[in-house]
């Protein structure tokens, strides 16, 4: 999401950039009474004839409006982070669907697992790995040891716990 909103606000600024030059070039050209490369006299007309309860103008500003606050949703909405600080002194990061896949292999190496899937979200400088499972539940000890040594492995932050989730496997009809 990071380049989708760099590629916006770059699109954005460019537009607002020429169009902010060019209404300032159209201003001064009409105060020094010269001639103008745009002609202005249709847009005066248009636009002085046009009134709030046209329903073209209250469908431009009802698009104009949906459009910002998807924006701003956009904006607001916390999404995962791409990289996870390892220590907070080296600068050292890793990526987190690399950690998050490292960690479902490890999951799922344990006797009796399949299908493990693992979610790493950051609170502040601690990680929280959310592991998702099919298998027997009184593997989840083993499950959340083999997460903790990846985690040594890979020189992460210790979590203060992680959340294992094992459904029982399900047999066949």
């Amino acid at each position: 999401m990071r380049t989708a909103n760099r590629l916006a606000s770059l699109l954005l600024a460019t537009a607002l950039l020429v169009g902010g030059a060019a209404v300032a070039v159209q201003a001064l050209l009409l105060t020094l009474r010269r001639p103008t490369p745009l002609d202005t006299s249709r847009w005066f007309d248009a636009l002085g004839g046009t009134r709030w309860g046209d329903p073209a103008v209250r469908a431009v500003a009802a698009g104009a409006l949906l459009l910002g606050l998807a924006i701003l949703v956009a904006q607001l909405r916390r999404w995962a982070p791409v990289r996870l600080r390892t220590d907070e002194h080296d600068g050292w990061y890793l990526h987190r669907r690399c950690v998050e896949r490292r960690l479902a292999d490890a999951a799922g190496a344990v006797p009796g697992v399949r299908r493990a899937r693992v979610r790493v979200r950051r609170r502040g400088d601690t990680w929280r790995p959310q592991v998702r499972a099919t298998g027997d539940p009184a593997a989840r000890a083993e499950i959340e040891f083999a997460v903790r040594q990846e985690l040594h492995r890979l020189t992460a932050p210790r979590p203060a716990r992680i959340d294992v989730r094992l459904l029982p496997r399900r047999r066949p009809a």
